[in-house]
């Protein structure tokens, strides 16, 4: 499996799918637990760089995720997606 923490973030779009959308995939892999560990944190990290990136699905599943989460795993998740784009 491809770690997508290392993506430079550059490839647009590929194919029919936007990168908004498979950044929203990563997340949906995450929140499930789909070819790795269930991590919440990560799974909104994900969710919101890809609603920053124009993800309407991720918006919505970004809002429904924010409600189980802890103040604490919040303010991690959302210092990581920042963490993120500033370097990507």
């Amino acid at each position: 499996m491809a770690r997508f923490d290392e993506f430079n973030g550059s490839f647009g779009t590929m194919g029919a799918r936007s990168q908004a959308d498979m950044l929203c995939d990563l997340g949906l892999m995450y929140a499930t637990g789909r070819d790795c560990e269930t991590d919440l944190v990560a799974a909104h990290k994900w969710f919101n760089i890809a609603a920053i990136r124009g993800s309407a699905e991720a918006v919505r599943l970004r809002a429904e995720l924010t409600r189980a989460l802890t103040k604490q795993q919040l303010a991690r998740a959302l210092r990581e997606a920042r963490e993120w784009m500033t370097i990507h």
